[in-house]
């Protein structure tokens, strides 16, 4: 039984995971364990996991680095990356463990930290303690109780009031070892009160084995603060990314998420925001590309707590070969949130009669004065508009490819770093082409 083994795990080595953890990141440990003995893994039969089988994801012989032993990688000598003019404070995941830049090119304003979570919660716990664990629903939610009780690391990141961080901070989770590995971290970013922040994410494998990841991150946006999020999957068929993003918003707040699945396995997304705040912002994009036999699911739940907010999901798909795409979007506003601005759209492009998707679009309204749409559609290039471009002799590959493109155009829209949004640009078109979109300044990706 896949459960089993986790459970059998744990009881065996929870003292060398207490051992090398902090004691803020122990201390609900015990009690997420329970409730995972308790939920196991979401099966088929749950409503929000009935497309893809989590459960098989971790029905393997994975290698954990529960005793936190130093890789065979210096990641700052082997990763390169290529986006023109990025100027970004990088830092990097190896698996599972934080490692600090030694050398960073970009000074980070003062007050402003990047460092491993594990090693802030011992050096700074009056920090954490207020925000640790406080977006999270582990009692009822299967794979949050797992990262709780397995995650001994993380990215930490802070930005202190009214303070701005000019550069985008860059985060290279890279998936690396001889062996099938499974990651498990838990990154927490909390942004003050006035404060601005930018966060690219860009998933990497470094050869074809057999990886899984379970990353959670929780974000606090402050009062009149602003946090973007970019995320980017460019691995391989043999990787399975589990992410899951849980955000707070307070007063005037703006949060934006943008979820860009290139090339991977199988992919699950959980994206949770709790807008409670008045006059704040959410907007949750992603944009997923699959051939193959790839799975691509991503799950939204927008929660308005309080009157005079908006948001925006807005998801594409484009499905080839046998790839098989879900997206489950929720919009839920609460009694006392009044006057709530919420839209969602999914649209999918399906190239063959074999790929398949699944959308679920669903509103929940307990108040009576907002303005709220959601809608979904699903289809095939259009043949009009393709028949026009070619007798404008264009040739028909050429003229899919730029249908698809502005197909996708308003989603990378909503990219605000300029550097950013052009190298996405070029991997978009070359992963439309059919072309493996790699990073050529990238030693990891060659």
């Amino acid at each position: 039984m896949v459960k089993q083994q986790y459970i059998t795990l744990y009881q065996q080595y929870a003292h060398i995971i207490k051992e090398k953890s902090a004691p803020l990141l122990n201390s609900i440990r015990d009690a997420a364990f329970k409730r995972f003995e308790e939920l196991g893994f979401p099966v088929k039969r749950d409503k929000d996991y009935e497309y893809i089988d989590i459960q098989s994801s971790y029905d393997h012989d994975f290698g954990l680095n529960l005793n936190r032993v130093s890789l065979d990688v210096d990641p700052y000598k082997v990763f390169t990356c290529d986006v023109p003019n990025i100027q970004s404070y990088l830092c990097f995941i190896v698996n599972d463990t934080f490692y600090a830049n030694p050398e960073p090119k970009i000074s980070l304003p003062k007050g402003v930290i990047v460092a491993s979570l594990n090693e802030i919660c011992t050096t700074h716990p009056d920090l954490v303690k207020p925000y640790l664990f406080k977006n999270m629903d582990w009692e009822n939610d299967p794979n949050q109780a797992f990262n709780v009780t397995f995650a001994q690391d993380g990215l930490f990141i802070y930005v202190p009031k009214n303070v701005v961080v000019d550069v985008p901070i860059q985060l290279v989770n890279l998936m690396h070892g001889n062996d099938d590995l499974l990651a498990v971290n838990h990154n927490l970013i909390i942004v003050e009160e006035g404060a601005s922040v930018k966060l690219l994410v860009c998933d990497h494998a470094s050869n074809e084995k057999k990886y899984l990841a379970n990353r959670l991150t929780e974000i606090f946006v402050g009062k009149n603060a602003s946090y973007e999020h970019y995320k980017i999957e460019n691995t391989h068929n043999q990787t399975m990314n589990l992410g899951t993003v849980l955000v707070h918003q307070d007063d005037d707040s703006r949060f934006l998420s943008n979820t860009l699945t290139l090339h991977n396995g199988i992919t699950r997304n959980n994206i949770t925001v709790h807008v409670d705040g008045q006059n704040a912002e959410a907007i949750v994009g992603g944009l997923a590309i699959g051939d193959k036999t790839q799975k691509i699911d991503n799950y939204v739940s927008m929660n308005h707590l309080k009157p005079n907010s908006t948001s925006l999901q807005l998801f594409k798909y484009i499905l080839d070969d046998q790839a098989k795409g879900v997206f489950t979007g929720k919009i839920i506003i609460k009694e006392d949130a009044q006057k709530i601005a919420a839209y969602q759209t999914c649209k999918t492009i399906c190239l063959t009669n074999t790929a398949t998707i699944n959308t679920k679009p669903q509103l929940e309204i307990f108040a009576d004065d907002v303005k709220c749409s959601h809608g979904a559609t699903v289809g095939q290039l259009d043949e009009t508009a393709l028949f026009y471009l070619r007798s404008r002799g264009i040739p028909i590959n050429e003229a899919k490819l730029l249908l698809m493109y502005a197909f996708v155009h308003d989603v990378l829209e909503h990219i605000s770093v300029d550097a950013v949004k052009d190298r996405i640009r070029l991997l978009v078109e070359k992963r439309l082409r059919g072309e493996l979109s790699k990073c050529n300044g990238c030693v990891i990706c060659k």
